[in-house]
């Protein structure tokens, strides 16, 4: 994805989700609604193009944005979870089997949880970082712009929607 400039809409785009932004042969261009910023940019089809300073600044406020609540939700979830053991300890004597496997799932629920926010936060970490370097918006697989409606539903996504798939089949 290349962003070719940032965009607030105005009254009437807000209503529409119109975006102006004209593209090289002088067509209306690909825009994404991130966070109440329309982003202009190119879509799989579009030459990247380089984001000015206020452009990273308005993404990183985005990715940072996420990455903290990610990160309140880890620490909340590790908090619970220590929580659950403190009470798993001294509740212990006297469960039957039907006890303890209640509390096994439950653990395992609550360190599947601490896992995803975990990874989740690490995926927003290197898109911070990816942007740093210049390569956000291109997948990392085949190097290739990811779409701007893939960057719009998942900011943090390294890599088009092929390469994902392909990456997941070969993990199965």
């Amino acid at each position: 994805m290349g962003i070719d400039r940032l965009h607030e809409p105005d009254r009437g785009e807000e209503a529409t989700g119109g975006c102006h932004r004209l593209g090289a042969e002088g067509r209306q261009g690909d825009c994404m609604l991130v966070n109440g910023v329309m982003v202009a940019g190119k879509g799989a089809a579009g030459a990247v193009k380089t984001r000015s300073t206020e452009e990273v600044e308005q993404i990183r406020v985005i990715l940072r944005g996420r990455f903290d609540e990610l990160n309140a939700e880890y620490e909340e979830a590790v908090a619970q979870n220590q929580r659950l053991r403190l009470v798993e300890i001294g509740d212990a004597a006297g469960d039957d089997q039907a006890d303890s496997g209640s509390k096994t799932a439950e653990r395992d629920a609550a360190t599947s949880l601490i896992r995803t926010l975990l990874d989740r936060r690490t995926q927003a970490e290197h898109a911070m970082q990816r942007l740093d370097d210049g390569t956000y918006g291109n997948c990392e697989g085949c190097s290739n712009p990811i779409p701007v409606e893939r960057l719009e539903v998942f900011p943090s996504a390294t890599s088009c929607v092929n390469c994902k798939s392909v990456r997941e089949r070969r993990a199965s």
